[in-house]
């Protein structure tokens, strides 16, 4: 098998399981695109089956520490034990990510199921080659199911791949109902944002929902309304949600009227409106802060870290002296530290202490590996300004 010798001192030598570019000292053999591929230190001892990627920067993403194929029994194997996973964390539906890339031992590929529905998303050139492979092995699983590829994410840019969206298997007549929480709501699998809804923030939903009866709440970057519902279910007095999505807030306006809740749902920019809320001195007594990433890379932090400053700033002087601000960073280049960090600089600018409630991150079917920190990725803090201080 050809393959690849590490150069000393590299991540995969300290449990990482990618290889960067820069850490290869040799090539040997004729490794092809998409090829699984042996990895080997530099002194010839075996470090385990990876998939390649010369035109990626990350040209080697370890699947085995011992020699693997990608064949029909890996895919089986894998999605079953990841299955077995989701299925001991006892959730009251079937609607969770099945596969979590690294974490399931799938480099690139993350699957999300919704009943009989499932999303799939290749973002490595080899599970991408293999997309079939991998729909065949959840039908022979699951049997007669829906897979519907939502391979529109920016990432897949880096391997080389381009953006597609379609159905691999099964059949789609248009937005499905689900349940989560007890609060039904339609998503779009095919053409709506991302892969459904934010499975990773349902456990926080139903957390900061405890905090909201009889509160005025302010949900920002609502996307489908899943705080600002929450919210609204657990009897909190009023609940506005702002997102620049027109989608996004026709979905929330929906999903309110669904449950028959009542959710003020408005499309806008989240920066403007928090300004125009203090020149117009509204207050709110719970705000959630659940933006998109502010970036894509490590060089870009600064400018992020920027932006967190500036809306937490501005959220904290809508804040009422007694109120709750519920806030979250899906960036895995910003550290939990990091956002701790400009949480605590926005509170010192504006004059508010703040008590540590509670510290968020993402729901279990989201699994973390400690050695590959890529894995956790979305950190949350929800604080309560200390009035009389």
């Amino acid at each position: 098998m050809a393959g690849l010798v590490i150069k000393p001192r590299s991540r995969i030598f300290h449990g990482h399981d990618w290889v960067y570019s820069s850490e290869v000292q040799k090539i040997f053999g004729e490794p092809q695109p998409g090829s699984v591929i042996s990895l080997k230190d530099f002194r010839d001892r075996p470090l385990g089956s990876a998939i390649y990627n010369p035109d990626s920067q990350i040209v080697a993403r370890r699947i085995s520490r011992r020699k693997q194929e990608l064949d029909p029994d890996f895919f089986d194997r894998r999605l079953r034990r990841a299955l077995t996973l989701r299925e001991s964390m006892g959730f009251a539906e079937p609607v969770y990510r099945l596969a979590w890339s690294e974490a399931d031992g799938l480099p690139g590929v993350v699957v999300d199921r919704y009943g009989d529905y499932f999303t799939l998303q290749t973002l490595t050139l080899a599970m991408d080659q293999r997309k079939m492979l991998i729909v065949e092995s959840l039908q022979r699983i699951f049997g007669e199911i829906t897979v519907i590829e939502r391979n529109d994410s920016s990432i897949r840019k880096a391997e080389g791949l381009e953006s597609c969206i379609g159905i691999l298997a099964g059949t789609w007549s248009g937005p499905i109902e689900i349940t989560v929480n007890g609060l039904s709501q339609e998503v779009d699998l095919l053409e709506g944002q991302k892969t459904g809804i934010y499975l990773d923030q349902l456990d926080n939903y139903a957390a900061v929902a405890t905090y909201a009866e009889g509160k005025a709440v302010l949900d920002c970057f609502c996307n489908q309304g899943g705080f600002a519902l929450h919210a609204a279910k657990a009897g909190a007095a009023s609940v506005l949600a702002i997102d620049i999505s027109e989608g996004a807030v026709s979905a929330t306006r929906a999903n309110a009227e669904r449950n028959e809740l009542t959710v003020e749902a408005l499309e806008a920019n989240v920066f403007d409106f928090l300004k125009e809320a203090e020149t117009a001195e509204r207050k709110f007594d719970l705000i959630i802060l659940d933006p998109p990433s502010f970036t894509k890379s490590r060089k870009a932090v600064g400018g992020a870290m920027r932006g967190y400053k500036e809306i937490h700033l501005r959220a904290l002087k809508l804040l009422n002296f007694d109120g709750i601000l519920s806030t979250y960073c899906c960036s895995h280049h910003v550290s939990e530290q990091e956002f701790f960090d400009v949480i605590v600089d926005a509170s010192v600018d504006a004059k508010r202490n703040l008590r540590l409630l509670a510290t968020h991150t993402q729901r279990r079917d989201h699994p973390v590996i400690l050695t590959l920190p890529e894995t956790k990725y979305l950190k949350g803090f929800t604080v309560q300004s200390v009035a009389g201080f």
